[in-house]
């Protein structure tokens, strides 16, 4: 039964990457959001069977059916990374979902918006090296409300406590510095705006731990293109938002405490 229910969730992830990468490639453009997919280069109008989400891809073997042109490899990944995230979440909750359908329903429907919004930051950034505003700013007044109605990440109507309230700044507050301390050169001033609300969205116990994995892989990545970058003589930077997403995920999904004190 959890593995037929992976299979359908992951499914639902998939559908919704594919939303997510129409909204990462139209934002701050001229066009809606609602109008059909096409080809980046012909301007063909896809068909409904070439909109299938991962399959789509690999049966047209990465090129448009019309003109040949290369499909950035930015559709599959974001849309398995969306499914990867959706069935992760519904393994974190299926034990809610066994016993109270609505609370997992609420729980579940909040935490896939909130980390699919992190999903179209992550790749955003890595595009354009740019988190905007608009989405931090949702995030962060999303999360904070969500702060009175889900405590470790099931839906349960409550005050909050001065700790989770202030577990925003306790995330916010390092990067605020590192960037004003460096003026801009070590930390852009947008990872702060969106650690305020990541801090809220999985509470104090596990932003210290988020924040660890995301320095740890972000150092990992940055020491590799530094080596590449000198043996190819190319000059790089990296945006720091996708590892701090995937640090405060794997910190939320897998409940790390890498510092039990905290």
């Amino acid at each position: 039964m959890t593995f037929l229910l992976s299979i359908i969730f992951f499914v639902f992830g998939l559908i919704i990457g594919s939303f997510l990468n129409v909204v990462i490639l139209r934002f701050h453009t001229n066009r809606s959001f609602r109008g059909r997919s096409g080809c980046m280069t012909c301007q063909k109008e896809l068909c409904w069977y070439e909109l299938i989400p991962l399959i789509s891809f690999f049966v047209q073997k990465g090129r448009c059916r019309k003109c040949k042109a290369k499909i950035s490899l930015q559709y599959p990944i974001v849309e398995f990374i969306s499914g990867l995230i959706f069935t992760g979440l519904f393994l974190k909750f299926q034990d809610v979902f066994f016993m109270d359908t609505f609370a997992f329903t609420i729980s579940y429907a909040y935490y896939a918006v909130m980390f699919s919004i992190l999903l179209v930051v992550a790749v955003y950034d890595f595009k354009h090296g740019i988190i905007p505003d608009t989405f931090s700013l949702i995030f962060g007044v999303v999360t904070f409300i969500g702060l009175f109605f889900f405590s470790e990440g099931v839906f349960y109507p409550h005050f909050p406590s001065i700790l989770e309230l202030l577990s925003g700044v306790f995330l916010s507050l390092p990067f605020a510095l590192l960037w004003l301390l460096s003026k801009g050169t070590w930390m852009g001033l947008g990872d702060a705006k969106l650690a305020l609300g990541l801090g809220w969205l999985i509470g104090y116990g596990r932003i210290i731990s988020g924040a660890i994995v995301a320095f740890w892989t972000g150092a990992i990545v940055g020491l590799v293109l530094i080596i590449f970058s000198k043996k190819h003589n190319i000059k790089s930077e990296v945006p720091f938002a996708p590892f701090l997403v995937f640090g405060v995920l794997l910190a939320f999904l897998f409940e790390l405490h890498l510092f039990p004190i905290f």
